[in-house]
């Protein structure tokens, strides 16, 4: 016959499930990634010239944002030839500018797509292909019919998260408003940059 030892929880387990029931809480899943809120990000300096495109409120109603006018949207950025520069862009300076990156094209996305009422829009940080050694920036859209991966830098049209694969859009940080998210990869990458006696922010 086998008998079974039934003992009572320890207090010390009882803690511990409280605390990962209290940081599950804190916990927001976006497409495939789990974003935690957090106070900052190593990027919040960078992003001083384009708080107030982040902060501003939205469109008090959806104004007929269809995915075929996001992608118009996306094309007509995509069609401004890429260019660097060390600050971020606002969307003015990008629309009368010669030339804009990343940064610059995804909060002009952000403004357009914000304006019209879109819920659920991120500003993503992260890598573009997991073998990338620069970081990249694009945004996500939760909508009833799944996640998108909009970057108007490199694609002419939104993206199905889900169809993308574990190996490209890795986000590391995100901005929704006056929210702030990291990811566990983005622990690992700045141990890693850390490590190597570099900046994570002086990438992108």
């Amino acid at each position: 016959m086998v008998t079974i030892s039934m003992q009572p929880y320890t207090s010390r387990k009882i803690w511990l499930i409280i605390a990962g029931l209290i940081c599950l809480s804190s916990v927001s899943c976006f497409a495939n990634s789990l974003y935690v809120n957090v106070p900052s990000t190593p990027y919040d300096r960078q992003m001083t010239r384009i708080r107030p495109v982040l902060f501003s409120g939205s469109a008090t109603s959806k104004q007929d944002l269809s995915m075929a006018l996001v992608n118009h949207w996306m094309g007509d950025l995509r069609s401004i030839p890429y260019g660097f520069s060390m600050e971020w862009k606002t969307p003015a300076e990008v629309q009368t500018g010669a030339a804009a990156d990343c940064k610059g094209k995804a909060v002009a996305l952000y403004e357009m797509m914000h304006s019209r009422g879109a819920e659920d829009l991120r500003l993503v940080i992260g890598k573009r292909m997991a073998t990338s050694r620069r970081t990249h920036a694009w945004l996500e859209w939760t909508t009833a019919g799944g996640t998108y991966v909009l970057d108007p830098t490199i694609n002419w049209t939104a993206c199905r998260a889900d169809r993308l694969g574990n190996s490209s859009y890795i986000p590391l940080y995100a901005y929704a408003g006056a929210r702030k998210y990291r990811t566990a990869t983005a622990t690992l990458y700045a141990k890693s940059h850390l490590q190597a006696g570099q900046k994570v922010a002086s990438n992108l």
